[in-house]
């Protein structure tokens, strides 16, 4: 599912050429549902083929609550694959009274249009196409969108970067944070407040320095994703979010390089920043990384709760916090908010860098 994009569809090259940037990648066995509300165009939602029995059951509800008046359908491969569930989307929409302004099936390098049964201009062999060569790609890319191969390649851009270096920086961290915490002996509130106030600072600062085009060295990374063990730090980074693509350069960067120990808060957060942007395929693959490191991460939990009922992200996004709010909601702080960090530095050096 993606948010509003400033795209002008007009033919069904242009929408073929847009539907790549709106759902990050380029789809094969894929169905595609556009949304709009007026002119404006308020989201993509995505299926693989064959769907299952009750895959688009959420569609019209969704469709609803974004106010869609008009939807295009476009499904990816054979016409024994794509048309049965274009002919069920059809339907339903035709039944929840939205239009359907185009509706096509693609399939190497060619389209054939379900709306038009005019030979002359979409004819029985379909009509030849090439999505590299439109202007609507050249705009994406001006808008700043992005469209990977496949989804394997999507996949493979959340996969572990950070090698060698970055179990050393991750052992050298831990030694350090556990040399503070034995130095304190039983952590006080005052130590607490302490900590936390230098991880907010920290989660700050590399939003802005990832704001600016630069990036946390292995030490600084890994400090950071010790901060995030902390609730308190990890709803700052999280009630922070703006429309930057900061914060999500930030957290995927973190996602690739961290340690697994250390990734549940990283991806979760990055699974957000996404899902905020829209971009629900990048949102799912962060929580795939998220709930592997930590099944029970309840961050995690909830956010794939959301995107499994096709909450759209301004149900999350006109609800979040401010800093000032969670200040007001969590109080003070305590020393109890630093018990998952350290619970996470009792674990054994091998767990926590490789």
């Amino acid at each position: 599912m993606t948010a509003t994009r400033k795209l002008v569809l007009s033919t069904p090259a242009d929408i073929l050429a847009a539907v790549p940037y709106l759902i990050g990648f380029h789809p094969a066995d894929s169905l595609v549902v556009t949304g709009f509300a007026g002119r404006a165009l308020r989201l993509s939602t995505r299926w693989d083929l064959p769907s299952r029995p009750g895959d688009l059951d959420p569609l019209v509800p969704l469709l609803r609550r974004e106010q869609v008046t008009m939807a295009i359908v476009v499904g990816y491969g054979s016409g024994r694959l794509v048309t049965p569930a274009v002919d069920e989307v059809m339907r339903r929409l035709a039944q929840a009274g939205i239009g359907v302004a185009e509706a096509l099936r693609a399939d190497e390098g060619r389209y054939w249009s379900y709306a038009c049964a005019d030979p002359a201009c979409c004819p029985a062999d379909g009509t030849p196409y090439d999505p590299e060569f439109s202007h609507v790609a050249a705009e994406a890319v001006v808008h700043g969108l992005v469209a990977l191969p496949d989804r394997v390649s999507l996949r493979r851009s959340l996969e572990p970067s950070g090698g060698a270096a970055m179990r050393e920086a991750t052992r050298r961290v831990v030694a350090d944070l556990r040399t503070r915490l034995a130095g304190a002996g039983t952590p006080t509130d005052g130590f607490a407040a302490v900590f936390v106030a230098d991880g907010l600072a920290r989660v700050r600062a590399a939003i802005e320095r990832y704001a600016s085009g630069g990036r946390l060295d292995d030490d600084e990374a890994a400090r950071l994703g010790f901060d995030l063990a902390v609730i308190r730090i990890r709803d700052e980074a999280w009630a922070l979010f703006d429309d930057r693509d900061a914060h999500s350069i930030l957290w995927r960067d973190l996602t690739r390089r961290l340690e697994p120990c250390c990734v549940a808060p990283a991806a979760s957060l990055l699974a957000a920043a996404a899902w905020r942007a829209g971009d629900c395929a990048l949102a799912s693959m962060a929580l795939d990384r998220a709930l592997a490191a930590d099944p029970g991460y309840s961050m995690a939990i909830l956010l794939r709760q959301a995107l499994a009922h096709l909450l759209p992200p301004d149900a999350l996004r006109d609800r979040m916090p401010s800093p000032e709010d969670i200040d007001i909601e969590m109080g003070p702080p305590n020393s109890g908010w630093l018990a998952p960090l350290c619970a996470l530095l009792g674990e054994e050096p091998s767990a926590l860098a490789g």
